[in-house]
């Protein structure tokens, strides 16, 4: 499961609740730019309208050997869902406060396939608590290396 892309900001401003594997419908051009890396779906989204998920905001460089049918870099994305999952993102996007948003783009069985997490926004403080947790962690780590070179 190698990553296209992935979304960095995701999991410093959300907690996540829960995750999906979604399909998307692309078009060749854009495939073949995601083979070649070419994209950012930082500040993407994902939105239930009428039983489907569509993503927004995902940008998917045009590819450099396409031609006039060339895709639109921005363009609003379908995702494919089984039809019980659509109706628990729903009930779960539909809680004030909490986000749909992509976590990644990878290969799966030579098809994109898309990360999708439900997630709660993060506030100030509780990102300076992750911070200080992960350079805590960082500090034990090099204690105990520390101690086994002295071994």
């Amino acid at each position: 499961m190698a990553d296209i892309l992935t979304n960095p900001k995701a999991r410093r401003d959300y907690e996540i609740l829960e995750t999906y594997e979604a399909g998307i419908v692309l078009k060749g051009t854009e495939v073949k730019a995601l083979r070649a890396g070419r994209g950012q779906i930082s500040d993407a989204f994902a939105r239930v309208e009428k039983d489907e998920v569509f993503l927004y905001n995902a940008h998917i460089d045009e590819y450099s050997h396409g031609n006039l049918q060339n895709h639109l870099p921005k363009a609003a994305r379908k995702l494919l869902l089984h039809r019980t999952e659509i109706r628990k993102l729903f009930g779960l996007a539909s809680v004030k406060g909490n986000a749909l948003f992509p976590l990644s783009f990878y290969w799966k069985d030579g098809r994109v396939k898309v990360a999708l997490a439900v997630g709660k926004g993060k506030v100030q403080f509780d990102k300076r608590e992750d911070l200080k947790k992960r350079e805590s962690d960082r500090e034990l780590k090099r204690v105990a290396m520390h101690r086994m070179k002295g071994k």
